[in-house]
């Protein structure tokens, strides 16, 4: 069909639309040809082709519209077959239509009040999952233990410190106990001595002179003597402490160092910090996949019940029984139904505003092309052939 067949069919085409359709009264600047010399070739194809572009864009226009226009109308006749059933058809419909918006408040609801865990964290959860709760308990006491440690090895520290201090005592009291012995023994020698000297010079008996100074120096060095052994004797024990330690320190440096690295290759392996960022995380994936499974199921019941509304709408000869998934409170609540009307009827009027005044600016187009045929019948079988190429690109 071309373009005035078109324009033609759309004026013989009837409506039942009953409502008063807003007509269009503004004023449209029509087409005119005051200045165009039509003895001109260039000036007068030039108009007949915007003539018949005018029409094209208007057919094209109607097109358009009149699809639209007809998936209103058929959304319109929709309400008026629901309507039009009988009350045992209408509460089945009203008995899925408040499944559906039962779950949909169910749905928002568990979304509001859901934690909010990052994909990349989920994803990182599901991929050590296979490991937990096993891999918390690991890190845990990986990371007692290494407190653990370190405390053994402050501890064993603290104690090879007061060996050491304990021994620098000891070797100081020895040196010191050397000492005394030399004076000791130089003293006897300096008292004997003089002794003699005084005992020669003026002759007399210094045998008890002699006494005293040996029993004072003999006692000394016995004194000395014993505190020197007992040093001695504690100065191997501490030796021997602090190789002991020497030891244990070396037996808890290795444990730490073994668990240190174990606690980096679990950190490294669990992508964390610690156990405590671990143990959050899995709760957290615990919850998280508890709201996927009630998403779930709401979405498997939704499905059902759209898929039964969509069937016994169906059975209702509904045109488009999808379009009332997204409008199902209308199948509960008659003002909703209403409002829902109104807005249809409304872009009814709208359309059907737009598809005539389109046609109008295609009839227009048309009588004017027609208009210069009758009036210049020199030039009509040019304008006509002008029409038919312009047809043929269209087609």
């Amino acid at each position: 069909m071309g373009l005035l067949g078109k324009i033609k069919g759309f004026f013989r085409r009837q409506t039942d639309d009953n409502e008063n359709v807003y007509r269009p009264d503004w004023e449209e600047e029509s087409l005119k040809r005051d200045n165009i010399d039509m003895h001109d070739r260039i000036q007068r194809e030039h108009y007949v082709k915007a003539c018949m572009e005018q029409m094209a864009e208007a057919s094209r226009e109607l097109d358009t519209l009149g699809g639209e226009y007809n998936l209103v109308t058929s959304y319109l006749t929709d309400m008026e077959e629901i309507e039009a059933q009988p009350e045992e058809m209408k509460e089945q419909l009203r008995t899925y239509a408040s499944k559906l918006v039962e779950l949909e408040n169910n749905r928002e609801k568990l979304d509001r009040k859901r934690r909010i865990m990052r994909p990349e964290d989920y994803l990182r959860m599901e991929r050590i999952e296979q490991y937990m709760p096993e891999g918390y308990k690991r890190l845990k006491e990986a990371e007692d233990y290494q407190v653990l440690v370190k405390k053994d090895m402050g501890r064993l520290e603290g104690e090879r410190h007061a060996y050491h201090y304990r021994k620098n005592e000891l070797q100081n009291a020895m040196g010191n106990m050397k000492g005394i012995t030399t004076m000791c023994i130089g003293a006897m020698l300096f008292l004997v001595l003089m002794l003699t000297v005084i005992g020669s010079a003026w002759q007399l008996d210094v045998s008890l002179g002699y006494a005293i100074a040996v029993l004072i120096a003999a006692s000394t060095l016995a004194i000395v003597y014993v505190k020197f052994h007992e040093a001695q004797r504690e100065l191997v024990k501490v030796e021997k402490g602090i190789n002991k330690l020497v030891l244990l320190q070396n037996t808890v440096k290795i444990r730490y160092v073994n668990n240190t690295n174990l606690l980096e290759y679990l950190y490294v392996k669990y992508d964390v910090n610690s156990s405590n960022e671990l143990k959050k995380l899995w709760d957290k994936y615990l919850e998280e996949n508890i709201h996927r499974e009630q998403e779930k199921q709401m979405e498997q019941d939704m499905d059902f019940n759209e898929a039964a509304l969509v069937k016994l709408l169906r059975s209702c000869n509904i045109a488009d029984p999808n379009v009332w998934l997204h409008q199902v409170e209308a199948l509960i609540d008659n003002k909703e139904m209403v409002e829902i009307r109104h807005g249809l009827i409304i872009r009814r009027q709208k359309l059907r505003k737009q598809m005539e005044y389109n046609a109008k600016a295609a009839q227009e187009a048309q009588d004017e092309v027609r208009d210069i045929v009758e009036k210049y019948p020199e030039y009509a079988e040019r304008i006509l052939d002008l029409v038919s190429d312009y047809e043929k690109a269209l087609a």
